[in-house]
């Protein structure tokens, strides 16, 4: 099993459209998971002709998103158990990753996917995956734009990074 992981999306105002690199990746997924702050649910739209679409929303996203998505989740694949948060919450004070780790009891998930620092990220933490794809369109002081492709397999969870120079 593929999975497309992409988080910070900020689209429209980040970028017109999914960058080329992203859509190649896409074309062979099985399934999509967005960590939030998509801004707008059109990119919901333009990821679902892909595969199937799970995601959270984010401290960007509106009412229309938030109430259609929530804010945090757990997702099954691919015998798996991921969980799904932005980032932001429930402390302000801290880190995006100490957030996420703190979303999920580890017995209740075996990886964490969050977002919100645009920051790719990729460590165990009591034996759960912490795993922040960084962003596809907004790579703010990151040196390249990114995703992140899970493969799971056989009940072996693997995660990668791709790194980018061009959104356009």
């Amino acid at each position: 099993m593929k999975i497309i992981v992409v988080s910070d999306t900020h689209m429209p105002r980040m970028a017109k459209a999914l960058p080329p690199r992203l859509l190649a990746e896409l074309a062979n997924a099985d399934l999509i998971i967005h960590a939030g702050d998509w801004t707008s649910s059109s990119v919901y739209s333009e990821l679902s002709k892909f595969a199937p679409v799970k995601g959270v929303a984010g401290n960007n996203d509106g009412e229309i998103i938030v109430k259609k998505l929530g804010y945090k989740k757990i997702v099954s694949a691919g015998g798996k158990r991921i969980g799904l948060v932005h980032g932001h919450l429930p402390y302000s004070g801290k880190k995006a990753e100490q957030n996420a780790a703190l979303a999920f009891t580890p017995n209740q998930v075996d990886v964490i996917v969050f977002g919100h620092s645009h920051v790719p990220y990729m460590k165990e933490h009591n034996g759960v995956l912490l795993f922040n794809p960084g962003s596809p369109t907004a790579k703010r002081k990151q040196p390249q734009y990114s995703f992140g492709v899970m493969h799971i397999s056989d009940g072996e969870l693997k995660a990668r990074h791709i790194f980018y120079d061009n959104k356009i």
